[in-house]
């Protein structure tokens, strides 16, 4: 009998071979997504150094009281937004996006789309 595959380990997959191909500079950094069922959560890193530069998600103080639920399409773009916001007012403009083996497509492309609207370029 053939074993279905395992969701988590095909994505896992897919995110070690895209991580070999995207690498964050401190001119480009790394715009990365993690997506959990009740929240969103995305980080902008320098990988030359290791360090985080910006990090936004639906838990933070900002939006925390303002969204029904940090798993949904809604609270998405609200982190997008607020990436890019805080981003922007960092110095950073240009971005490598790392979807980290997720489809993009819902929320994935909603946090995109909502930190490219609020001046980040990818």
């Amino acid at each position: 009998m053939l074993k279905k595959p395992d969701r988590k380990a095909i994505r896992a997959k897919r995110r070690l071979r895209l991580r070999n191909k995207i690498l964050g500079t401190a001119e480009r950094p790394r715009l990365n997504v993690f997506r959990s069922l009740n929240h969103i959560y995305a980080q902008i890193i320098d990988d030359e150094k290791g360090v985080t530069l910006v990090a936004a998600s639906s838990l933070s103080p900002e939006l925390k009281g303002n969204l029904k639920t940090g798993g949904n399409i809604e609270a998405a773009k609200a982190v997008g937004e607020l990436i890019g916001k805080k981003a922007v007012d960092a110095g950073l403009k240009r971005v490598v996006f790392d979807r980290a083996g997720y489809i993009y497509h819902g929320r994935v492309k909603a946090l995109a789309e909502a930190a490219r609207s609020a001046g980040l370029e990818f």
